[in-house]
């Protein structure tokens, strides 16, 4: 079982009042940004497609405030939060609800307190390609994910794309394999 994975956007989030409530917008996920560096092992990508099963299956995703499981914006269960795939990444509308805890978002959106989207998930398929980053770390792309939330949150970790919570155990696992391989090609060709 893979463990959830947590990933933060820093692109602007729209907010927009009306007669029937307050509306947050913007991409919890960019296509094809590589990411900062995941604990210092590895850089990321989100390849177009990834979060097409979890939009199309009928899961019930949720918005949530910080990652914070109690802290709940919205779902699309009950029509709350609208997600799609677009040609940049992974949009979103949350109908912030008129609580407190939906009051405050709006305001601290409003001030510019919090500037970035998160996503919670969990990896059904990535690959390890043989290109590095600038810096020489590895890259992981993410090719199809179990979407399970996503997150207004303070700290946007990735320039463009979603930081989170990793599957650290599976990233060293082959992070380390993809080593000993280069390391076993390296003695058998001397």
């Amino acid at each position: 079982m893979s463990l959830r994975e947590l990933r933060t956007a820093s692109r602007p989030i729209e907010l927009r009042k009306s007669e029937t409530g307050t509306t947050a917008a913007g991409y919890a996920a960019v296509f094809n940004a590589e990411s900062s560096p995941i604990y210092d092992m590895f850089r990321e990508i989100i390849k177009p497609g990834a979060f097409a099963r979890s939009l199309s299956d009928g899961s019930d995703i949720v918005a949530l405030y910080g990652h914070e499981m109690n802290d709940v914006l919205g779902r699309t269960s009950a029509g709350t939060l609208k997600l799609s795939e677009d040609a940049t990444g992974l949009a979103f509308e949350i109908a912030l609800p008129d609580t407190s805890l939906g009051r405050d978002v709006a305001t601290l959106l409003q001030r510019g307190d919090l500037k970035g989207a998160s996503f919670g998930f969990r990896t059904r398929s990535a690959t390890w390609p043989e290109a590095k980053s600038a810096d020489g770390l590895p890259i992981r792309e993410l090719l199809d994910v179990e979407l399970i939330e996503i997150s207004l949150t303070a700290f946007p970790a990735y320039p463009d794309t979603s930081a989170a919570l990793r599957d650290m155990y599976t990233a060293q696992l082959s992070y380390w394999r993809r080593k000993r391989a280069e390391r076993i090609l390296q003695i058998s060709s001397k």
